[in-house]
């Protein structure tokens, strides 16, 4: 074609002038998808013939129809921008698609005039886009801890009352769960092991037995995965035959400070086994202070403490003491866990624990305390973890089972208003489940 040629290509609909050569070969729009010629056609160009205002000149017409073109991607005529804007400027302007019309509404709907609104917060909802941009909270599975329950057996044992969960073997069943939850980015575990009835005693002496459950797990888990993250529980309950967390005088009484020892000695047994982050979760006066001190004194400067700061007397903890058979033999845990219609003694445990060297601040349970983690959040500098209890999991499995809400959509909801309410970490049952099912939705 020649030079002084101008063919334009448009989005949709072009006309744009065409002044070849009639010595070119013939042009054959098959060669240019979507490219027809129009119903005056010259059959040696494929271009449309009109007659311009001058004698003897004429204009021949591209049409180029982009709806046409079956791969989305429409030929380029190689015209140079020179060539291009030439054209705009001489008032060949390419049509984009019509403007779009004004969406009509429903038969019925009143004529009002707009409300004299200056700023309309649902602009900023519209579409999926501006909302997926103006999200102020985001959950992924790096905010998950995983708790994990573990006993002595080879099989993995269900939890009939936490659908889902299992009491883990720990050589075989725990490793195969561990792997399936680094496979979609959960890289943090919490270990509550299920004791043996005959390894508990009144002072739980077995919580600190270096070759006990929990330590041997430790050390199977940090050689198969080096890089994995070890919460572990300070607390005696599983070790308890009393099935408290403390030791229990002959008048029912939760002895503090003597209880506190027996902690110290379970935190330095684990960190010794390669524990990463040590759990009380007791709720016993000053154990923060006494554990870092003991961990210290024993070259573990390293290893962290979350602090169950706020744990609550609640009765979403049910399901739990079913998975590991560790419910109080009498009496219940008030004495020592927080009364759930308190809300400003939950900064006096949080002062107390940011002063004895916590380096993590938790509240227990999760859901039903959104006030409580936000109270953390604002008063403390520290990491505030969450913790969505068996209770919170089952009910939510259970509605969904009954088909009474969708269980996907109100568990990620759930771990969603926890982290808006201030938690940089949960520890949730749906971990693994939660955690496919955002890399599902980024897939």
């Amino acid at each position: 074609m020649a030079q002084s040629s101008t063919v334009i290509m448009a989005s949709t609909i072009l006309h744009a002038p065409c002044t070849a050569s009639p010595s070119l070969k013939p042009l054959s729009c098959q060669n240019y998808v979507g490219l027809k010629p129009s119903s005056s056609v010259n059959l040696r160009f494929n271009c449309v013939t009109t007659t311009t205002v001058k004698a003897h000149q004429t204009r021949r017409l591209f049409v180029v129809r982009a709806s046409e073109n079956r791969d989305g991607l429409m030929k380029k005529l190689g015209l140079t921008d020179a060539e291009c804007e030439a054209a705009v400027v001489a008032g060949n302007v390419p049509e984009a698609p019509p403007v779009p019309p004004k969406p009509a509404a429903p038969i019925g709907t009143p004529l009002v005039p707009s409300l004299p609104l200056s700023r309309r917060p649902r602009r900023n909802r519209k579409s999926p886009a501006l909302r997926a941009s103006f999200q102020e909270t985001s959950l992924s599975p790096a905010n998950f801890v995983y708790p994990l329950f573990i006993h002595e057996g080879e099989e993995d044992t269900p939890i009939v009352a936490m659908p889902g969960c299992y009491r883990l073997g720990w050589r075989h069943g725990l490793v195969k769960e561990v792997a399936k939850a680094r496979d979609v980015g959960v890289n943090s575990i919490v270990l509550f092991p299920k004791v043996p009835d005959a390894l508990k005693s009144p002072s739980g002496d077995e919580a600190y037995n270096d070759n006990g459950l929990v330590p041997r797990t430790i050390r199977l888990l940090k050689d198969k995965f080096p890089d994995l993250v070890i919460y572990t529980d300070v607390a005696l309950d599983p070790y308890s035959s009393d099935g408290h967390d403390g030791i229990v005088r002959e008048d029912g009484v939760i002895m503090n400070d003597e209880t506190v020892h027996q902690l110290c000695k379970q935190a330095v047994s684990q960190a010794r086994a390669g524990a990463d982050v040590v759990s009380p979760s007791d709720m016993m006066d000053g154990r923060v202070g006494a554990i870092r001190a003991a961990l210290d004194a024993e070259g573990f400067q390293h290893v962290s403490i979350m602090s169950y700061t706020a744990k609550y007397a609640s009765s979403f903890y049910g399901p739990f003491r079913e998975a590991l058979e560790s419910n109080p033999r009498f009496g219940d845990k008030k004495t020592y866990q927080m009364n759930p219609a308190n809300y400003r003694e939950a900064l006096v445990e949080a002062c107390e624990d940011e002063s004895e060297g916590a380096d993590i601040l938790l509240v227990k349970p999760g859901l039903p305390y959104l006030d409580i983690i936000r109270l953390l959040r604002d008063k403390s500098p520290l990491p505030i973890a969450a913790y969505q209890v068996s209770g919170e999991y089952s009910m939510i499995k259970a509605g969904g089972v009954l088909k009474m809400i969708d269980e996907e959509k109100v568990m990620l909801e759930s771990l969603m208003c926890l982290r808006r309410a201030g938690a940089d970490i949960i520890l949730t049952y749906f971990a693994l489940q939660a955690a496919r099912c955002l890399c599902g939705e980024k897939r």
